[in-house]
C-alpha cells in the first residue's frame, strides 16, 4: 500500500501558503504556486485519494486563512477558549470539506491529456468558489483571483471578474507547476511561458483602457473612523457620549465637505428612538448643503434591519440583505438562542431587506450602499452598482480584531472599485477607512485602532466595464462547458 502521507502533507503545506498571496501579506505569486501544488497533489495517474488530499488542502486553506473568526467568536462574542477553540475548528473544517468535493470532481472527470486537466481544473476551481457564495447563506472569502489586483494582470479585472481572474491564476500555477515537475520537457516550457507572457501584455492593454467617464466634478468627502470600542458601543452609559459626538462632528465635517459617510451601526439605537438626534444631523447637513450618510439599526412591522441612510442633501434608507449568521440573526434560534453569550450577541435578530430597494441619492447621484461583508458578494455589488455613480460601504471590522481579517475584507472591497470602474468610499468603525479609486489605488486611508477622518475627493462616473455589463454568467458558463468537454469519451 503506497504511502500517502507526503502527498497529504504536501496538499496542506499548499494550503497554508495560500493566504500569504491575499491582503496584507500579498505576495501574489503564492496563491497560483498553492492552486498549482494541489493540481500536482491530485495528479489522477498517481492519486488515489482524492478525498482526502482535497480536505488537507482544505484545511490548511482555511486554517490559516479565516481562522480569525476566533477572535469574533471568543473576544467578542465572550465564548470561554475551548468552546471557541472548536467552534473555530469545526468551522474551517465544514469549509475544507468542500475541497474534498472540489478533488473528487476533478478525479472523476479529468482528461488523460495534461492540457485538458490544467483548464479542467481552473474550472472545477472556479465553479466550486462559485458554491462558495450561496451555499449555507454563502462565504465568498479568500478567492484566487483577488491575488490579481496588486499584480501586472490587474487590467484584466474589469474584464471577467473575480472568478474570471481566479480561472486565469489557478491556470498559470498549474502550467508553471507542470513545467517546473518535469523541467527537461521543453514544450511545457513553451506553453507556459507563452500564456504568461500573453495574459501578461494583453493585462497592460487592458489596464490602459478607461472603461468608464468622470460624471460632473470630484465631490469632496469625510470618511469617519469614531473607534468605539465594542463593550461601550451598546453599554446605555456611554450612548449620549456617542450621540454627541455624531452630531458635532457632522455638523464641523458637513461645513467643508459635499458627503460625509460614518460607519454601520455609528448610532446605537433603533431610528424612530432618536429621531431628535436624527432630526438635528439632518437640519445641519441640509444647512451645509451636504449628504450624510450613515449606519443605524431600523425597523417597522416588517421586522428589525442594519441600515444605512442618507440625510441632508441626500435621501433614502438602505436595508442590508446579506445577514451575518450568528452576528445579525441566528439559524435555528429556537435551539441555539441563550445556550452560549455567542448566540445571543446584541443586534443579532435583524430581518433581510428587500431585493428590490432604490438607490441611495447623494447630490442628486445614484450611490450603491453595502453593509459589511455584502460588498465581498461579486454579483450582488454588480446588480446594485451597475447604474450607480460611487460605491459607499460601510462596516464595523472591530469584530475580527488584529487580524488578516479586516485587511482580507479591504481587499475585496478594492477589488469591487476595479470590476466596476467606479470610486469607492469606506467607512469602518475602527479601520481600515479609506477612500478609493476606479482602478483601486488608494487615495487616502488612516490607521487601524484610531479616532480618525479620512478626507479626500472621489470622482463620480458613469459608463460599465465589461464585467459590469455581464456580470459573472459568462465565466462560469465557460468553466462549466470546459470541464466537461475536456472529459474523455468512453
Amino acid at each position: 500500500m503506497p504511502n500517502n502521507w507526503p502527498r497529504w502533507g504536501l496538499a496542506c503545506v499548499a494550503g497554508l501558503i495560500f493566504p500569504l498571496g491575499l491582503a496584507p501579506f500579498d505576495w501574489w505569486p503564492l496563491v497560483g504556486l498553492s492552486a498549482g501544488l494541489l493540481f500536482f497533489c491530485l495528479n489522477p495517474a498517481h492519486c488515489r485519494t482524492p478525498l482526502r488530499t482535497g480536505f488537507f488542502f482544505g484545511a490548511g486553506f482555511f486554517g490559516a486563512g479565516v481562522s480569525w473568526v476566533y477572535v469574533s467568536i471568543h473576544v467578542y462574542g465572550n465564548t470561554p477558549v475551548p468552546l471557541a477553540t472548536v467552534l473555530t475548528v469545526m468551522f474551517c473544517g465544514g469549509l475544507a470539506l468542500l475541497f474534498t468535493l472540489q478533488a473528487l470532481l476533478f478525479n472523476r472527470l479529468a482528461s488523460r491529456h495534461l492540457g485538458w486537466q490544467v483548464i479542467q481544473f481552473a474550472s472545477v476551481w472556479v465553479l466550486f468558489e462559485w458554491v462558495r457564495s450561496w451555499l449555507l447563506t454563502g462565504f465568498p472569502w479568500s478567492y484566487a483571483g483577488y491575488s490579481m489586483l496588486d499584480s501586472p494582470f490587474a487590467g484584466w479585472i474589469p474584464v471577467i471578474g473575480v472568478y474570471g481572474s481566479s480561472w486565469l491564476v489557478v491556470l498559470l500555477g498549474c502550467l508553471w507547476v507542470s513545467a517546473l515537475s518535469r523541467p527537461q520537457r521543453a514544450p511545457r516550457w513553451i506553453i507556459t511561458l507563452f500564456c504568461s507572457t500573453a495574459l501578461w501584455l494583453s493585462g497592460s492593454l487592458w489596464s490602459g483602457v478607461q472603461w468608464t467617464q468622470p460624471l460632473g466634478t470630484p465631490l469632496r468627502v469625510a470618511a469617519v473612523q469614531p473607534n468605539v470600542p465594542l463593550k461601550e458601543k451598546w453599554n446605555p452609559r456611554y450612548r449620549g457620549g456617542i450621540l454627541r459626538d455624531f452630531v458635532e462632528r457632522s455638523a464641523r465635517l458637513s461645513e467643508s465637505h459635499d458627503i460625509v459617510v460614518w460607519p454601520e451601526s455609528a448610532i446605537p439605537g433603533y431610528r424612530d428612538q432618536l429621531e431628535a438626534v436624527i432630526s438635528q444631523a439632518d437640519q445641519d447637513a441640509t444647512n451645509s448643503a451636504t449628504t450624510l450618510i450613515t449606519g443605524i439599526p431600523t425597523r417597522d412591522t416588517g421586522g428589525r434591519y442594519n441600515s444605512v441612510v442618507a440625510l441632508g442633501n441626500g435621501s433614502g434608507t438602505y436595508n442590508k440583505q446579506k445577514l451575518v449568521p450568528f452576528g445579525e440573526y441566528v439559524p435555528l434560534e429556537g435551539w441555539l438562542r441563550g445556550l452560549i453569550a455567542f448566540f445571543d450577541l446584541p443586534m443579532s435578530q435583524f430581518s433581510e431587506g428587500s431585493s428590490d430597494q432604490p438607490p441611495l441619492m447623494a447630490h442628486g447621484l445614484p450611490v450603491a450602499s453595502l453593509i459589511c461583508y455584502e460588498v465581498v458578494y461579486p454579483d450582488f455589488v454588480q446588480r446594485l452598482g451597475r447604474d450607480a455613480a460611487l460605491l459607499i460601504t460601510i462596516s464595523n471590522d472591530t469584530w475580527f480584531g488584529d487580524s488578516v481579517g479586516p485587511w482580507q475584507h479591504f481587499q475585496m472591497a478594492r477589488y469591487r472599485a476595479v470590476e466596476m470602474g467606479r470610486d469607492l468610499i469606506r467607512s469602518t468603525n475602527d479601520g481600515i477607512t479609506a477612500l478609493v479609486d476606479a482602478g483601486g489605488r488608494v487615495i487616502a486611508t488612516s490607521p487601524q485602532f484610531t479616532d480618525a477622518v479620512v478626507m479626500g475627493a472621489v470622482q463620480p462616473r458613469t459608463g460599465h466595464t465589461p464585467y459590469a455589463l455581464t456580470g459573472s454568467l459568462p465565466v462560469l458558463v465557460f468553466a462549466l462547458i470546459t470541464l466537461v468537454l475536456g472529459r474523455d469519451r468512453p
